[in-house]
């Protein structure tokens, strides 16, 4: 990055109080024999037209239940947590079939994020891959790569010599959704790790279904009545303050507080530290005690998380719907590249809107049930005080 611009972000992180999450990150070390130096973050002047709505049918919708094609394929199939996360071995994501692509898609609906190692998919191809999925997004703020014709990537770069200042912000504040300020927020999203530190740089995903499962009835039906304003308003106020230009203007739109994944029929939470702003209809101090509430269990309940050790060409692939996300930023002195396709989803959609529309009971998608246990011997193994589902352990 040149001095100049150095000094614009860091004035502008430091005047306005901007977090780093908001503010464009760093544009260029100057070294021009760097092996991806083509995939450069570069922040062109130029405008884009207000989003419109668009028809989005889901791929997992399409896919066998049981993922037949894609898991026979797989050497490995590695389940990293319960709750989410996925690593499959012994794919290509270059020579998937369409109904491997619509398996993928409706795996990872279900498991939140999966996981591929040492992929050499290029970025036209991962394009091309995320394209299936959906029409592709293009960040208004964030950065695109310096090759021509690559405006629907998203440039995720930090060199050696920036170092994050942790005055300006909190972990909690780095945990989000991807763009979910839009009227159409992103679905089955793609990054794929050109350079990386040996350790550090990790990412976490928490799991949306995880939440809602974990709350009572009672919170759960209260919070399916709830909307909220998802606003991409600071992120554009700190392109700004650092010389950026906005490449088409922050909107705020209401979201649902659970929604319901049009796949799997499960419901999640969907809110994030990042962008959600406020309940609508309910007196602020209200909204800040439940959002502050729901924050926590994504950033602080490990039960509901998956953390990922990248190495060079992984990829991970994630559903924007029902999961949010942080890296970590503990690998000062050393590069981290990557290169994100962000395919739009649909509109999201309540849980009693989505049983009108399509006749579907929505569901709660319990761990327990999940290993077999229903909710009726839950409930009768509690009142004739068994002790078979203690939750009790030693570790």
């Amino acid at each position: 990055m040149a001095p100049t611009e150095t000094t614009k972000r860091d004035q502008a992180i430091g005047q306005y109080n901007i977090s780093p999450f908001y503010s464009p990150s760093a544009t260029d070390d100057g070294n021009e024999q760097y092996k991806y130096a083509q995939y450069k973050p570069a922040f062109p002047d130029i405008s884009w037209e207000p989003l419109k709505e668009v028809k989005v049918t889901d791929r997992g919708l399409g896919a066998d239940p049981e993922k037949k094609n894609l898991l026979s394929a797989a050497s490995k199939v590695v389940t990293l947590t319960p709750a989410i996360g996925t690593e499959l071995h012994g794919i290509d994501l270059r020579r998937l079939s369409d109904a491997q692509k619509n398996e993928l898609s409706l795996l990872v609906a279900e498991r939140g994020v999966v996981f591929f190692r040492n992929q050499e998919i290029n970025i036209h191809e991962q394009l091309d891959l995320a394209r299936y999925w959906g029409p592709l997004h293009k960040h208004a703020t964030t950065p695109i790569p310096k090759e021509p014709g690559l405006d629907e990537v998203h440039v995720v770069y930090n060199f050696s010599s920036y170092r994050s200042d942790q005055t300006t912000h909190t972990p909690l504040e780095l945990w989000h959704s991807d763009v979910s300020y839009e009227l159409q927020p992103p679905s089955t999203t793609s990054l794929k790790l050109l350079t990386g530190p040996e350790s550090g740089g990790d990412t976490l995903w928490s799991s949306g279904y995880a939440l809602y499962s974990s709350l009572s009835p009672g919170l759960q039906a209260y919070l399916e009545g709830l909307s909220a304003v998802h606003s991409a308003v600071a992120q554009a106020d700190g392109a700004r303050a650092a010389g950026v230009t906005v490449r088409r203007e922050p909107i705020e739109t209401v979201h649902p507080v659970v929604r319901v994944h049009p796949s799997t029929g499960w419901k999640s939470v969907y809110v994030n530290p990042g962008f959600t702003r406020r309940i609508v209809g309910v007196p602020k101090a209200e909204s800040d005690a439940i959002l502050a509430f729901l924050f926590a269990q994504i950033s602080q309940n490990y039960s509901f998380q998956v953390r990922f050790k990248w190495e060079p060409n992984d990829v991970a692939i994630w559903d924007n719907r029902v999961v949010t996300h942080a890296a970590t930023f503990d690998f000062w002195s050393t590069t981290r590249h990557a290169l994100r396709a962000t395919p739009h989803g649909e509109r999201p959609i309540s849980a009693a809107d989505y049983e009108c529309t399509t006749g579907k009971r929505a569901r709660d998608r319990q761990l327990l049930e999940q290993q077999g246990i229903t909710l009726l011997e839950r409930k009768k193994a509690e009142e004739e005080g068994s002790t078979k589902l203690s939750y009790g352990y030693n570790d």
